[in-house]
């Protein structure tokens, strides 16, 4: 645990050095920042060529099922994204994690702790938006088991994808969406998932959404939640974001998360 913690400090630090930096060696304007972080949607944009953009994070998850509390304790949720083509990036995330399970009134104990999955993949944008085309991408991604810590190490290597959809409603507003599938990992069969999120600018730095999504596995019940949440631009390459959320079928109680993204000045 205190090595997590240290991590986490290391990475806020480093976060904060990095946010001094201007881009003043550029004399033209910077390519807007668009993140895959704080919702569950992502976006259809890639990042700017030979750009790397990290985004993390940490969340808290909390679950009850039949008297039993479950806790996910999410303290680094990492994505590394760097733009290998003008319209194509490779990605690669991690997280460290800890579990609790216990009766809801005990205290609960640690049952799981570590590295999940490492995740690689790619995204490509496909088509920008015009009228009623919307901007479109898709992803890919790997979680290979191998490379998990033992309390999170999955029996086989899961594989997913999805298509990432976004609509310009006004200068304010826009609409996103997400469809795709999973497979290996903890389920036998495939897991379909959806997102559908609404986007709103308050000022030039402050943006709000509100995005519902869920999955429908083929070997047990359907999951439906929501959340909300706010992103702050502090510079054109440094954005601060806070999330809440719950479920409306499954055992999800409560999702609290904050984080932040940077984009390394090219």
């Amino acid at each position: 645990m205190k090595t997590q913690i240290a991590l986490i400090t290391c990475l806020c630090v480093s976060f904060g050095l990095f946010a001094q930096d201007d881009n003043s060696a550029n004399n033209t304007a910077p390519e807007e920042m668009i993140t895959d972080r704080p919702d569950a949607t992502e976006s259809p944009k890639t990042v700017p060529l030979k750009s790397v953009q990290i985004e993390t994070g940490a969340f808290y998850l909390s679950n009850k099922d039949q008297g039993i509390k479950t806790e996910l304790w999410n303290y680094n949720n990492t994505l590394i994204r760097y733009g290998i083509l003008k319209n194509l990036e490779l990605r690669l995330a991690f997280a460290i994690s800890e579990t609790r399970e216990g009766l809801k009134n005990e205290d609960l104990k640690v049952v799981a702790s570590g590295f999940s999955p490492l995740v690689l993949g790619a995204k490509v944008a496909i088509t920008e938006e015009k009228g009623l085309l919307p901007d479109i991408g898709l992803m890919i991604h790997l979680a290979l088991p191998f490379l998990a810590s033992e309390d999170y190490k999955p029996e086989t290597t899961g594989v997913s994808f999805r298509f990432a959809f976004a609509h310009t409603i006004n200068k304010k507003s826009s609409l996103s969406y997400n469809l795709g599938a999973r497979w290996g990992e903890e389920n036998l069969g495939a897991t379909y998932i959806y997102t559908l999120s609404y986007g709103y600018s308050i000022t030039n730095k402050i943006g709000a959404y509100a995005e519902v999504y869920g999955n429908f596995p083929e070997d047990s019940s359907p999951n439906h939640s929501w959340d909300a949440g706010l992103t702050y631009l502090l510079k054109y390459n440094f954005q601060l974001d806070a999330t809440i959320g719950s479920g409306f079928s499954g055992n999800q109680d409560l999702l609290l998360g904050a984080g932040m993204s940077y984009r390394f000045p090219n």
